[in-house]
């Protein structure tokens, strides 16, 4: 993105020139779908798309927030941020400069003026939410002179969407959008917030990444995510386990009678979740990507049917994939619409773009965005 005509939209709104410009991209999950608020594994990793923040500190306690695909600046004292406050877009800035008061080291409330251009697409199932989030704590925390750590960052985004928002997310697409690496995921553990980077090494391998936006979007404040976190919770209770993390594939079997129909089936798919995260990095330390590829496929067909958050779309997206020859595929996001990562063969990717918007088209479906996604740096400060 030009930061010459950010700076210029930012001065254009408020009638100065920027303090500091920061950026934070989007994700991709490679797998680990829906096991972050389990307390379990997730390997995603940053996109090249990107979220871009200027901003400028006031002298008062107000923080003013607009954007370039949403003009109309929207105005709140810091204090008075609180649930419902803000719908839309701007309850996100205005949830990160809340929970940053609340992580402490402010010595007095203070403002600051926010413009935002972003080129992560919204609903498609690669977290614009965190893009924004982490665009703006770094934007704020360099303004307010605040050092915050990486774990830090990630909870100021978490609680930003968690309480003021009223979407219940993990914690993954905040750590993602910090710590991405070219050509790497972030291998990160829920419970201890530990993380390693697993080089992908795609292109020694010949072999490339590929999104199809179906085009459904999605709302995690919705009914269907925040019903699978509850079920998740309740199966917990009753297990007797602090979270599902805590269960292994071996404890299916016992208690698959415990549980009523639909709650093991929610269980079963974290718990093969969790299990399928760790033997895609064992894979990917490897090089084993056909064996990378299958893990992919088996996650999409446990969110299908275990936890069903596939749509029409997004199963027969996975489905042209493979019968175009892919290694693997699977719905990435929370589901109930988003997109699905493919990986495939480099050489194979042009005919794998027209065989899933031809099966899109014989289906009676608009045709998806299909496009390579490159796995890419994290948040960080870009003047």
């Amino acid at each position: 993105m030009d930061l010459t005509e950010l700076s210029s939209g930012f001065g254009k709104t408020y009638g100065r020139a920027p303090d500091v410009i920061w950026s934070a991209p989007g994700r991709a999950n490679l797998i680990g779908e829906h096991t972050d608020y389990n307390d379990g594994f997730v390997l995603p990793f940053a996109i090249a798309e990107r979220t871009y923040a200027a901003a400028a500190r006031r002298d008062d306690d107000t923080i003013a927030v607009t954007s370039a695909a949403f003009p109309e600046t929207v105005r709140v004292r810091l204090g008075d941020i609180a649930p419902g406050t803000v719908a839309g877009w701007a309850g996100y800035p205005f949830g990160v400069a809340w929970a940053l008061t609340q992580a402490g080291g402010l010595s007095a409330p203070l403002g600051a003026d926010l413009y935002f251009d972003s080129a992560v697409p919204v609903g498609g199932g690669l977290s614009s939410s965190a893009a924004l989030e982490m665009a703006a704590a770094g934007a704020l925390a360099s303004l307010w002179g605040l050092t915050l750590s990486a774990p830090e960052f990630a909870r100021v985004g978490q609680r930003a969407e968690n309480e003021i928002v009223g979407a219940p997310t993990g914690i993954m697409d905040q750590y993602a959008s910090l710590l991405g690496q070219a050509d790497a995921a972030v291998f990160l553990d829920c419970r201890t917030l530990e993380t390693r980077n697993v080089p992908l090494r795609l292109a020694p391998a010949g072999l490339a990444l590929v999104l199809a936006d179906t085009g459904e979007s999605h709302d995690h404040a919705a009914g269907g995510y925040a019903a699978r976190r509850a079920s998740c919770e309740k199966a917990a209770r009753q297990l007797g386990v602090r979270a599902l993390r805590d269960l292994e594939t071996s404890d299916l079997p016992r208690i698959e009678g415990e549980l009523d129909d639909e709650t093991f089936r929610r269980v079963r798919h974290i718990v093969t979740e969790d299990a399928r995260v760790k033997s895609t990095v064992a894979a990917l330390d490897a090089g084993a990507m056909k064996t990378v590829g299958r893990y992919l496929t088996a996650s999409h067909y446990s969110m299908r049917d275990d936890y069903e958050i596939t749509t029409p779309a997004l199963d027969l997206a996975v489905e042209a994939a493979l019968a175009a020859g892919a290694l693997g595929a699977r719905m990435t996001g929370g589901g109930f619409g988003g997109s699905t990562i493919t990986l495939i063969d480099a050489r194979q990717v042009p005919s794998l773009g027209a065989a899933i918007k031809d099966a899109f088209t014989a289906a009676g479906f608009a045709p998806p965005r299909v496009s390579t996604v490159t796995p890419s740096a994290g948040a960080h400060k870009e003047a």
